[in-house]
């Protein structure tokens, strides 16, 4: 289970008061800082607003690299889905 603690909310705050998103999207700024303090593997979204994005994931890894944390994927699920795809050929 994925619990929103003091950290995330810091986390999702920094990307938006560096710049990466606005407090409009902060629910898109958690999700990221979740994914990134929980060590996820890749992150999957249809957001390509917002999260699934290169200029903002290059900014995400920036701030993560920055304060000690490590660079997230952030990936469409079709990009997913076709990467274990070809691991199965």
């Amino acid at each position: 289970m994925i619990v929103i603690n003091d950290e995330a909310i810091q986390l999702a705050e920094t990307y938006i008061s560096e710049g990466a998103l606005t407090n409009k999207s902060y629910n898109d700024a958690l999700h990221i800082a979740l994914a990134t303090l929980n060590n996820s593997d890749v992150l999957a979204s249809w957001n390509f607003k917002h999260i699934v994005n290169l200029d903002r994931i290059r900014l995400y890894n920036s701030i993560n690299l920055r304060l000690g944390y490590r660079i997230i994927e952030i990936r469409t699920p079709r990009e997913i889905l076709k990467l274990k795809d070809d691991e199965n050929e």
